[in-house]
């Protein structure tokens, strides 16, 4: 686990409540310490645990702000490159063109656990963070199948339930001021590495919210925003979540086939099976 902030701190503790060895990565001493004195294999030498994670063929953890990833993954081409390789960071493009930019995008497989809280640093974290929670696992054309696996494995050991497209919400929908209150540098860096899809998003919102505060101005109802809202809102809650069990990892198309059904709202609670597995 390369950060053991509130999602990577919250990751260590839930792998190993799982049964899984794991040990983590964080160049604050502070969090060193303080995750040792619970009891967790911690460091704060990246290269030792990039060797160790080399020597043991380690699935990787990037756990850390968006800014940290050039220098985080140049160590890990260095001196780890062909361990499997996911993420937990929440804008994932930009994750992506890093990842690709060292030449590792045949190990990654990007991920999003869709979970958290207004909380930060190691002292946050929690075991239960992401029981019950949604957990994206990308199926990109260049993910490998038994990589993919290994990250949908470490998904459901934690808890979440598997979500292989973008049929999802996050909890900022349900309550944006939980991410508000999140540490600025963390929000601003999310932001900022995600402005070539935000800044059409927030056009649109200014659109919407321009014609309201015109319509509230001249004495005319603001229904049609009131009600797309609150269907929003219905879609949201009623959004129907079957289980994904026919798909064999591996197989010809399956990457299209978990997206399709990701689309349609399909969700992954028990391990797939793997073509040519070696298990």
């Amino acid at each position: 686990m390369l950060g053991l902030g509130l999602i990577g701190g919250s990751l260590l503790r839930a792998a190993r409540a799982a049964g899984r060895e794991v040990f983590g990565y964080n160049r604050s001493v502070e969090a060193v310490r303080a995750a040792r004195a619970e009891g967790f294999d911690a460091t704060d030498n990246l290269d030792e645990a990039l060797r160790r994670a080399a020597a043991a063929d380690a699935l990787v953890v990037l756990a850390v702000p968006v800014p940290a990833l050039p220098i985080l993954l140049a160590h890990i081409r260095d001196t780890a490159p062909g361990c499997p390789l996911t993420d937990v960071t929440s804008v994932k493009g930009r994750v992506l063109e890093e990842v690709r930019a060292v030449g590792l995008l045949d190990r990654f497989v990007g991920g999003h656990p869709m979970a958290g809280t207004a909380e930060s640093g190691w002292a946050a974290g929690d075991a239960g963070l992401f029981t019950g929670a949604p957990w994206v696992v990308a199926v990109d054309d260049h993910v490998d199948p038994h990589i993919w696996a290994q990250v949908m494995a470490l998904a459901l050991d934690c808890g979440s339930f598997v979500v292989p497209a973008r049929s999802l919400a996050a909890g900022s929908f349900r309550d944006g001021t939980r991410v508000a209150a999140t540490a600025p540098d963390l929000v601003r860096a999310m932001c900022e590495a995600n402005a070539e899809q935000l800044v059409p998003v927030l056009d649109r919102a200014l659109d919407l919210l321009h014609h309201a505060r015109a319509e509230l101005v001249d004495g005319r109802p603001i229904t049609d925003l009131v009600e797309a809202g609150h269907a929003a809102r219905t879609r949201y809650e009623s959004f129907p979540r079957p289980d994904i069990v026919t798909v064999v990892i591996g197989e010809e198309r399956w990457r299209e086939e978990l997206a399709a059904q990701g689309r349609a709202g399909g969700v992954i609670r028990s391990a797939l099976p793997v073509r040519d597995s070696r298990r």
